[in-house]
């Protein structure tokens, strides 16, 4: 039976992007006659995986088959790629041109000085015996100074236009760099072998996996009030060879893996210790004790809102979000506007969500470390997104505080946010107390410290502080740690001496802590990891 080839136009419809990969599927419509036809949709990628092309469509006709093949030209396909190439390549002519011309006016440079050279001797002799009139050799110094005026003009003017030429020229290997992905001139086709039993229009889906390319999560948290504002963002790139034209663009969390295996587990064994051999002795040879070893192996934020008079106060611009797709172990998201991605690496920004989400501020500081006051909002994930991790900008109100990292943050759970320092809670720690002993016969040494820890409140507003401090924790039995001042009394403490107090400041108060303690050292025992 006769076999017909032919090649039909499937620009992109559809792109769905994973964190490390991407699904393209192009869409591709004709009219076949009766009998079996090859159809080639193209040009594809060559970083694109083989295995995983997959065909579908709508009309009278069978897919028997569907192969890859390589077509190899002489020139990229790119219609961007061959434009800075072919720019490229005049611009290259263009910095050759001057060269040669710099050459020759350097030339008649060279000859005009050695002319003026001999010419001011024969001159100087000929003015001295009268046989020269002054005025020739004035017009004569004068045509000299003229054109070699103007040989240095010109190649002044050479030399700008050489910075002119090779700047662009840079500019454009930064641009064909970019581009990496479609420079090579080979591009690859997906040849649709089809059975067609009558004549009619069949249309072609061809879909595609392409390394390369992947989407990672960014967010902008702002706080107003006791309310937290999370909005959700999706920076896309690629470097696939191929420009995504603005078409329907899916992110999805699903991890696509070529080898996927459950786990199992392997026997754990121990064993006795077993001592390594004795070093060989020095002076053994290849054919002494050492060749009777056995060999060791080796060890294995929105804008802020915009005042309009014309509309009576406060307009704020609200954000489109994505929809959203819930499969069993990962999610959807489809952002409401046509999104376009180049091949350059160029990051496309798409707005998945936006949550408001309840939050507890209060403040936490640790004065022996540092004096720094931190606000922190504790929220909950009230949406049925899970947020995967990303950086993240945070603003309190309008202004931008800090960047910080989210962890994934699932829905139903607790997350705790640093939203930067506030500086209008204020703590000083002061030493009030210190004494040491030295060690007699048969007696121990013992240090005591006492510190005073004050926090005031000048926000405006009462606030609730956590207040970290700690007490050395011992690890010898010689060495006994004692607490002689706790004041008040913390709400928690941990085996590890860590102490916790919870306040609740009133705007304008503050409050003191005291906090000593005693530590004794055995007779003989020197004491490590002091500190005041």
């Amino acid at each position: 039976m006769r076999t017909v080839r032919n090649s039909i136009d499937a620009p992109i419809i559809a792109v769905t992007v994973y964190p490390a990969q991407a699904r393209v599927t192009r869409r591709g419509r004709t009219t076949l006659d009766a009998g079996e036809q090859v159809v080639e949709v193209g040009p594809l990628p060559m970083s694109l995986d083989a295995d995983s092309i997959r065909v579908s469509g709508r009309g009278p006709a069978t897919v028997l088959g569907v192969d890859v093949v390589l077509r190899r030209r002489d020139r990229p396909s790119d219609a961007a790629v061959t434009a800075a190439s072919d720019e490229r390549r005049r611009l290259t002519g263009e910095l050759a041109e001057i060269d040669d011309t710099e050459t020759v006016l350097r030339q008649r440079q060279a000859f005009l000085t050695a002319l003026g050279e001999r010419a001011s001797g024969a001159y100087a002799r000929a003015l001295a015996t009268g046989a020269a009139a002054p005025d020739a050799v004035a017009a004569f110094t004068a045509t000299m100074g003229g054109e070699l005026t103007s040989v240095l003009t010109a190649v002044r003017e050479l030399q700008r236009r050489r910075t002119r030429v090779t700047d662009r020229i840079a500019a454009l290997d930064r641009q064909l760099a970019d581009l990496s992905g479609k420079r090579e001139p080979d591009v690859r086709y997906a040849a649709v072998a089809l059975a067609v039993p009558a004549p009619g229009a069949v249309e072609l889906d061809v879909s595609y996996q392409v390394p390369e390319a992947g989407w990672r999560s960014t967010y902008d948290v702002r706080l107003a009030g006791e309310t937290l504002h999370v909005t959700w963002f999706g920076l896309v790139e690629q470097r696939t060879g191929e420009d995504w034209p603005e078409c329907e663009l899916a992110l999805s969390t699903a991890r696509p893996s070529g080898v996927v295996a459950i786990p199992e587990l392997r026997p754990w064994y121990v064993a006795a210790f077993v001592p390594p051999p004795p070093p060989m002795p020095q002076g053994y040879g290849a054919r002494g004790l050492g060749s009777a070893l056995p060999a060791m192996a080796a060890p294995a934020g929105p804008p802020p809102p915009m005042l309009d008079d014309a509309f009576g106060g406060t307009v704020e611009v609200e954000l489109a979000q994505a929809r959203v797709e819930e499969g069993p172990v990962a999610a959807t998201y489809r952002p409401a506007r046509a999104v376009a991605v180049p091949a350059d690496g160029t990051t496309a920004r798409a707005t998945i969500s936006v949550l408001e989400l309840a939050a507890r501020l209060d403040h936490v500081t640790a004065p022996a470390r540092s004096t720094d006051v931190h606000l922190r909002a504790v929220a909950t994930n009230t949406s049925r997104h899970t947020l995967p991790p990303g950086q993240a900008s945070v603003f309190h109100e309008a202004d931008f505080v800090s960047r910080t990292g989210l962890s994934t943050w699932a829905p139903g759970e607790e997350l705790e946010l640093a939203l930067g320092l506030d500086d209008r809670v204020r703590v000083e720690r002061e030493l009030t107390r210190r004494t040491a002993t030295r060690a007699t016969l048969g007696s121990s040494r013992r240090r005591e410290v006492e510190y005073r820890t004050t926090i005031g409140n000048y926000t405006g507003r009462p606030v609730r502080i956590t207040v970290l401090d700690q007490v050395p924790v011992s690890r010898h039995d010689a060495i006994a740690v004692k607490e002689t001042v706790l004041e008040p009394p913390p709400a928690e403490r941990t085996d590890l001496g860590v102490l916790t107090w919870r306040l609740l400041l009133p705007e304008g108060q503050a409050q003191a802590l005291r906090l000593g303690y005693r530590v004794e050292t055995a007779k003989g025992i020197e004491l490590s990891g002091w500190r005041e």
